[in-house]
């Protein structure tokens, strides 16, 4: 979850860095980063809230 929060303030930061100088050479590189970043959070933040709730709702 640690990594999912730190994911999810870096994919925007990138994205807004991007989208800031759109003539710039690292224009591309830093749009598909801040992609995938922030697809990967959101991803990471679904696992680790079932992984939360399995664990608490766990059937023996």
């Amino acid at each position: 979850m640690a990594f999912a929060l730190l994911s999810l303030f870096m994919g925007p930061i990138l994205l807004s860095f991007a989208f800031s100088k759109p003539d710039d050479k690292l224009y591309l590189p830093l749009l598909i980063l801040g992609c995938a970043i922030s697809a990967m959070a959101i991803i990471m933040l679904f696992k680790g809230i079932r992984t939360i709730m399995g664990s608490m709702f766990k059937k023996k």
